[in-house]
């Protein structure tokens, strides 16, 4: 920065680049499904680029996640990730928070405050929610998108910052444009690179590695050794997740801190199956209600069976690792739902003297 350079004084003690973006395996987060993997892709070919970005998708489908997996990426890595959600901090408040302000530019500024891009010099500033950024400030922005140079709220001295900019939003942006809600010359600026995130519900091949991920650090945290099910892996597979990755995250962690989470998790499930949702989840008290749990168990748990052999290419022990279960529940299950391998797996992989498949059979790569 030029004029207006952070004194020891104002920097944080900790900001939102406390973590170690070499160590930290965003590449594995982004390689669990093809539309991830195209992601991925993205973000690989824009590493030593500072082009804008714009990452859009529905409420807790990964959007955070993309944005920190550019930066881990990037040449800017060592320097501070900043994230400003621009929903949660009320419009008279932002200008302040994004550009800092002087003492006494206003009624309660008692002392000169950097602003979030100040912070963000030599890094990535993350400006999530940037759909509801007022129309005055998308103006201001835009001007600072241009040559990287702004002014404190109440200053005249103007301060450089080398930023890169990624922004997120779960709305349409054109149609905000179209309404008036949002400058069309700001969507242009932002939208150099554009990002859509999937929602989960069209990439459940994620779900096991996710839940993994999940239950590892959950387990961690709370000093826990949770493992979940087979059963509750398939209801897993099986729920249509409107609040996507963050909706799992949440239930995941309800399991671990939970004794019966899971089976809490199985009620809620079979009460929305069959339109009796209430308020408040009870025990399972009738043998009935169990039964229907059992039934959509079994439906679910099937599925989920096809769907990882069907990836894994009937690989049975390579299945067994993606379900989190030992080899001969994976054959156990298998003949209870009467699954036999398509004519191609059989081919390659010869029966053995006692007519099954053998263990360790060349079903396909690991």
């Amino acid at each position: 920065m030029s004029t207006g350079q952070l004194d020891a004084a104002d920097r944080p003690l900790a900001r939102d680049n406390a973590f170690a973006p070499s160590s930290f395996d965003y590449a594995a987060l982004l390689d669990g499904s093809p539309q991830m993997r195209a992601i991925r892709t993205i973000v690989e070919n824009i590493a030593d680029t500072d082009a804008t970005v714009l990452i859009h998708g529905e409420s807790g489908v990964g959007k955070d996640l993309v944005a920190r997996a550019i930066h881990a990426a990037s040449a800017r890595r060592g320097g501070p990730f900043i994230k400003v959600n621009c929903a949660a901090i009320p419009g008279e408040l932002l200008e302040s928070e994004l550009f800092g302000h002087e003492r006494g530019a206003f009624t309660g500024a008692h002392r000169r405050k950097p602003g979030q891009f100040e912070y963000a010099d030599n890094g990535a500033m993350f400006l999530d929610e940037i759909a509801e950024l007022p129309l005055t400030l998308q103006a201001k922005l835009l001007h600072v998108l241009q040559d990287f140079r702004f002014t404190r709220v109440g200053g005249h001295a103007p301060i450089e910052v080398d930023t890169r900019v990624i922004a997120a939003t779960n709305r349409d942006l054109e149609r905000a444009i179209e309404r008036g809600e949002f400058r069309e010359d700001l969507y242009y600026r932002l939208n150099v690179v554009e990002i859509h995130v999937p929602p989960l519900r069209e990439r459940r091949e994620e779900i096991p590695l996710l839940v993994s991920a999940f239950l590892s650090r959950f387990n961690a945290q709370y000093g826990r050794q949770k493992e979940l099910a087979p059963e509750t892996l398939a209801r897993l597979m099986e729920h249509p997740w409107s609040g996507n990755v963050r909706e799992l995250e949440n239930t995941i962690r309800r399991m671990v801190v939970l004794t019966e989470g899971e089976q809490a998790f199985a009620v809620s499930l079979a009460r929305r199956r069959n339109g009796h949702a209430t308020a408040a989840a009870a025990p399972i008290a009738s043998e009935s209600l169990r039964e229907i749990a059992r039934r959509a168990a079994r439906e679910a748990e099937r599925k989920a069976l096809v769907e990882v052999l069907d990836r894994s290419h009937w690989n049975r022990a390579k299945a067994s690792r993606i379900l989190k279960v030992s080899y001969k529940t994976l054959l156990n299950k298998i003949a209870e739902c009467g699954l036999t391998p398509p004519a191609a797996a059989r081919v390659l992989a010869p029966a053995r003297s006692d007519g099954r498949l053998g263990q360790n059979a060349p079903l396909s790569s690991a």
